[in-house]
């Protein structure tokens, strides 16, 4: 699936592909519509991640870095793929869940029969942080709740905001795992996301995209 936010001078252009069993939406950020030798950013690698690695070397991109999310193994599970295709990208997710990409038992891959380890992070991502390439910059909130170290990356000029298990279309993410808390995961949507721009459309970790101004009005969990 491939969408493209309002267009701007510099504006994102998202590659989003539903991967593996959990259909994890997992993404190619780059600027603009793709171009041979371009860099990319990769929002997430989950299980299967052979569609979006294919995608990003059948159009010559260069991946730049990796942004988590969190932790989860459906949102890390392909990335010793990737650095086997692409050499050691830079990965970075919040400080909170470094551990849990060493750790089966943190990531969940344990509960599910298997043992889930991924590459050591390059840097820290905090809430007031930004991402930046090629003239980009998306603005980090911490949203925690569905995990410790949840974030969400926004580019507020195109309205677009990348909200991982965090809220989801008419939904939002499982509290019942191990370091999930309801009460923060609202918290995280109600100070963080609900304060964004309304028409801000929002990209989740699964599922259709939706808009805060949606999500406000109708999400039956937290409630503005």
């Amino acid at each position: 699936m491939t969408t493209s936010p309002t267009e701007s001078v510099a504006s994102p252009h998202l590659q989003i592909f539903a991967l593996g069993d959990f259909q994890t939406n997992c993404m190619i950020v780059t600027r603009g519509q793709p171009r041979s030798g371009q860099p990319c950013m990769v929002v997430d690698c989950g299980y299967e991640p052979q569609p979006l690695l294919d995608a990003i070397e059948e159009q010559g991109l260069k991946p730049q870095r990796v942004v988590l999310t969190h932790a989860h193994a459906d949102h890390i599970a392909g990335l010793n793929d990737l650095y086997a295709r692409f050499g050691e990208v830079p990965i970075w997710i919040h400080k909170s869940e470094e551990q849990w990409l060493q750790e089966p038992m943190l990531n969940l891959s344990a509960a599910l029969g298997l043992s889930i380890t991924a590459p050591t992070p390059a840097g820290f991502l905090a809430d007031g942080d930004s991402v930046e390439f090629e003239s980009i910059e998306f603005s980090v909130l911490h949203t925690p709740g569905h995990s410790p170290g949840g974030i969400t990356l926004v580019h507020a000029p195109s309205k677009t905001a990348l909200v991982g298990d965090t809220l989801f279309a008419g939904s939002i993410g499982r509290t019942d795992f191990p370091g999930s808390s309801f009460k923060t995961l609202a918290a995280s949507i109600k100070n963080k996301l609900y304060t964004l721009d309304p028409e801000t459309v929002c990209y989740p970790g699964h599922g259709p995209a939706t808009t805060i101004g949606r999500e406000i009005k109708s999400n039956p969990f937290v409630k503005a």
